[in-house]
C-alpha cells in the first residue's frame, strides 16, 4: 500500500476523535482570567483550594516554632506572663476595679481575646508584602493566605482559651465570685465577629501598604492604641461619663464586655450593641474584600 493510498483511505468510525476546542480554550485544561467586576469576588474558589489553605495553616505553625525550646508551649506561656504583668501593674499598683471578678481571670480573658484579634489584624496586614515572592511564582486565590492566617490564630486561641477555662475551674472550685451563664453560647458568634474585624482590617491595611509602605510601621502602634480604647485592661464601667459614648461606639467593646459577662459574670450584655458590632464587622469585611480584590490584580507592579 502506497502512501497516497493510505492517505486517501477514510478514518474508521471507531477511531477516537479529539474533542473540539473552543476559540478561547487553546487546548488548556485550566484557564486563568482576571476577575471581572468589583463585586465579583470568586469566593467559591476558596473551597476548591481548601487543602492548600490547610497547608498554609500548618506552615504557619512550623515556621513560628521551628528551632525553639518550648515550641507550641509559647501559646500558653505568653498569655500567662502577660496576665501576671497586668495583674501586678493594673491590679496591684494602679488598683483598677474589675467589676467584682477575680483580677487574674479578668485580665486573662482580656489578654486571650484581644490576642486573637490583634494577631489576626497584624498578621493579615502583611499579606501582600510578606508573600510577594510566592504570589509571583504560582497562581492560587490570594485570599487563601489571610484566611489561613486567621485559621491558625483561631487554633492558637483555642489552646489559650482551654488554658483559661482550667484556671476558671480552679477559681470556681475555691469559691471565687465567678458565675458563667448562658451567654457562653454566644462564644462562636463572638469569635466570628472578631475574625471578621481582624480579617477585614488586615486586608485593608495590606492593600494600602502595596503603595504606602510606611503604613506597615503604624500597625503595631495602632493596635496598642486601639487596645487602650477598648475595655481590655479595665471594665467599661470605669470610663468617665463624658467619654463613655466613645467606648460604646467602639464596635470591639461590646464583644469584650460580652465575653466577660458570659464567663465571669462581670460586664454587660447588650443585644443592641452586639448587633451594632455585627453590622460594623460585616461592613468592614466587605470593604476589605472589595479593596483586596481590586489591588491583587496589579500589586506585583508596586510591591
Amino acid at each position: 500500500m502506497t502512501a497516497e493510498t493510505a492517505a486517501a483511505e477514510p478514518i474508521a468510525e471507531d477511531t477516537p476523535k479529539l474533542p473540539e476546542l473552543g476559540p478561547d480554550e487553546g487546548g488548556w485544561t485550566f484557564i486563568i482570567r482576571p476577575h471581572e467586576g468589583i463585586f465579583n469576588l470568586h469566593l467559591a474558589e476558596l473551597w476548591r483550594y481548601r487543602d492548600l489553605i490547610m497547608l498554609f495553616v500548618w506552615r504557619d505553625f512550623v515556621a513560628l516554632y521551628k528551632q525553639t525550646i518550648f515550641g507550641p508551649a509559647w501559646h500558653v506561656v505568653t498569655p500567662l506572663i502577660t496576665t501576671l504583668a497586668y495583674n501586678v501593674v493594673f491590679g496591684k499598683i494602679a488598683r483598677l476595679p474589675t467589676d467584682g471578678a477575680p483580677q487574674f481571670l479578668f485580665y486573662m480573658i482580656g489578654t486571650v481575646v484581644w490576642g486573637f484579634y490583634s494577631g489576626c489584624l497584624g498578621a493579615t496586614s502583611a499579606t501582600f508584602t510578606g508573600n510577594a515572592g510566592l504570589f509571583g511564582k504560582v497562581y492560587f486565590p490570594r485570599l487563601a493566605i489571610p484566611i489561613a492566617t486567621v485559621t491558625s490564630h483561631l487554633v492558637k486561641f483555642g489552646i489559650q482559651f482551654v488554658f483559661f477555662l482550667v484556671f476558671l475551674g480552679i477559681f470556681a472550685a475555691r469559691g471565687a465570685s465567678v458565675s458563667p451563664n448562658a451567654g457562653v453560647l454566644l462564644t462562636p458568634v463572638l469569635l466570628l465577629l472578631l475574625a471578621m474585624f481582624g480579617l477585614g482590617g488586615g486586608i485593608i491595611v495590606s492593600s494600602a501598604t502595596t503603595r504606602y509602605r510606611d503604613l506597615s510601621f503604624l500597625v503595631s502602634f495602632g493596635i496598642q492604641l486601639l487596645m487602650y480604647a477598648t475595655p481590655v485592661i479595665y471594665p467599661a464601667s470605669l470610663v468617665p461619663e463624658g467619654w463613655r459614648w466613645l467606648a460604646k461606639w467602639n464596635p470591639l467593646s461590646p464583644i469584650m464586655e460580652t465575653f466577660r459577662y458570659a464567663f465571669l459574670g462581670a460586664g454587660t450584655l447588650s443585644p443592641t450593641w452586639l448587633l451594632y458590632s455585627a453590622v460594623c464587622a460585616i461592613a468592614l469585611l466587605f470593604v476589605g474584600l472589595v479593596l483586596f480584590h481590586r489591588v491583587e490584580r496589579t500589586f506585583m507592579d508596586t510591591v
